[in-house]
């Protein structure tokens, strides 16, 4: 092929903007040293990306998964959710220091309110 086209690659991909991403990052790989599947006849690196395209000789999903990745600033992990352990029961006869129920008090405003009236204010001191 002597002269790539955008015609010969759209068939290839259909969006003329995606072939212009997939086009430049399979050019830049290949700046950085990977090897090319077709004759350079030398060409510069985005004809050989287009040329690559076109005669279907690089994979354009893979090309485009790769294009994505290297997009990517944070790459979510799937990891496994925590499964819940079940609880050790305690012995009947008792509980641990560290099995205490705790139990709160609610206090109502009024109750409050009497409890801060019935309070003495500090005696003043000198140092003040």
């Amino acid at each position: 092929m002597a002269r790539v086209t955008v015609e010969d690659c759209i068939d290839k991909v259909d969006n003329r903007f995606e072939l212009v991403l997939l086009a430049s990052h399979r050019a830049r790989m290949i700046s950085s040293g990977s090897p090319i599947s077709v004759d350079r006849d030398n060409d510069k690196n985005p004809v050989v990306a287009l040329r690559e395209i076109a005669d279907e000789t690089v994979n354009t999903g893979v090309l485009k998964e790769e294009l994505i990745h290297s997009l990517q600033k944070y790459v979510e992990v799937d990891e496994p959710e925590a499964e819940a352990v079940p609880m050790i029961a305690a012995d009947a006869g008792g509980a641990s220091e560290d099995e205490v129920d705790l139990t709160f008090n609610r206090m109502s405003e009024e109750e409050l309110l009497k409890g801060l009236e019935g309070m003495v204010p500090p005696d003043k001191s000198d140092d003040l």
